[in-house]
């Protein structure tokens, strides 16, 4: 392929990127980036020897409140290295949202890795867990016949809906004065820093560590960076060698991420202020969302119009939208002009048909979705909402 056909190639690519909704980690590298990746330096960072890791790694944690970070591959790989490094001797156990990404999409790394049995909460309002759930689930004490409790990982974003901070400092102030320790899986929390106008430094003082992935909203191509006390993100190397996760001359991928943390990080807001467009223009026309649309993420299922979600994604494609499953993302590459093509899609669908079987829906508290609002318990509370990864149904 010559570098005229790759070039044409590229800008293929990014005009399908603007169109796509499958999820945030697809935005493509700008010039930008690939301009400041060309003259990064060029150290072994396994010997911690590489001057942009190293600056990524503290400007994080500095962010963050922390002492010190590490850049992984990958928030799974985080999430995993910060559970193995805490979880020092089984029998143990962990608790956590029953939808969690830790929990559903991350290969069973929890009892692979650490040895431990996993208690997965479904939150009763739908929402977010509880402190009274987290102590109704704990295990405390010396009891032989039970994996006591040594960790609670908790994520934010979840379903793209933010977790009340309130609600945070309630259960982190609770199991660390027993001892217990707190992760939060951090994958979306630029987001949350974004729609609450907290600082990151806020949002991650109640965790002793934190997962915050670069490859996501902020469209890094690739990383993740654990934050948590200098002497555990010293352990936490010790098993990233043995999970094979080393990188050596990665401060390509370091000033790319900086990059993203200081020019793609202001534009999580506007990314929110579509999502929330898409919701209204979508529920308006009766669409059901299946959760409050508080951020960049939204749940849908068009059956209330006569169609499935799968006959939604088939006819996008003649449109040149992508869709995978029920959820949909807006990431900061979406154009207005995808998202006014998508609710205009779900339009001319619904005439379409009209004369189909159709599921009755509560459309008052389907607009309340669309303004990220509820007021009630989330009914049914949805114990796993799936994505297809990889696929365009």
């Amino acid at each position: 392929m010559t570098k005229v056909d790759r070039a044409q190639q590229n800008a293929a690519h990014a005009a399908k990127i603007q169109r796509d909704f499958r999820t945030d980690t697809i935005t493509m590298p700008t010039e930008e980036m690939f301009d400041l990746m060309r003259g990064a330096s060029r150290g072994d960072d396994v010997y911690g020897e590489d001057q942009a890791t190293n600056d990524l790694q503290d400007k994080i944690a500095k962010m963050a409140g922390k002492e010190a970070g590490l850049f992984c591959v990958s928030g799974t790989m985080t999430n995993q290295l910060a559970i193995r490094t805490h979880l020092t001797q089984p029998p143990h156990s962990i608790i956590l949202d029953a939808r969690s990404h830790v929990h559903l999409y991350e290969a069973g790394g929890v009892a692979m890795h650490s040895q431990a049995s996993s208690h997965a909460v479904p939150p009763r309002n739908g929402h977010h867990l509880t402190l009274e759930e987290v102590l109704d689930n704990a295990v405390f004490g010396e009891d032989i016949h039970s994996a006591p409790t040594k960790l609670v990982s908790l994520e934010n974003t979840l379903s793209g809906m933010v977790f009340p901070q309130d609600e945070i400092i309630r259960i982190s102030d609770c199991m660390r004065s027993n001892g217990i320790i707190m992760h939060c899986d951090g994958a979306r929390m630029w987001e949350v820093a974004a729609k609450t106008g907290m600082s990151l430094e806020e949002l991650c003082r109640p965790f002793d560590t934190v997962s915050l992935c670069l490859s996501k909203g902020l469209g890094a191509p690739v990383g993740s960076v654990l934050v948590g006390p200098r002497k555990f993100i010293e352990k936490v190397k010790w098993f990233r060698k043995a999970f094979g996760g080393g990188i050596r001359q990665c401060g390509s991928l370091a000033v790319a991420a900086d990059y993203c943390v200081d020019n793609h990080f202001p534009k999580l807001k506007a990314t929110h202020d579509l999502c929330s467009y898409l919701a209204k223009g979508l529920a308006a026309h009766g669409a059901q969302l299946l959760l409050p649309v508080e951020t960049n993420m939204l749940w849908l299922d068009p059956s209330s119009l006569g169609f499935t979600i799968s006959d939604l994604a088939q006819r996008a494609k003649t449109r040149g939208l992508t869709l995978g499953s029920n959820r949909i993302v807006v990431h900061h590459q979406v154009t207005r002009e995808a998202v006014d093509d998508l609710i205009q899609l779900v339009a001319d669908m619904k005439l379409e048909y009209a004369d189909k079987p159709k599921r009755e829906i509560d459309q008052e508290q389907n607009e309340r979705y669309a303004r990220g609002e509820y007021t009630s318990a989330i009914q049914p509370p949805i114990a796993r909402l799936g994505t297809s990864y990889g696929k365009n149904q």
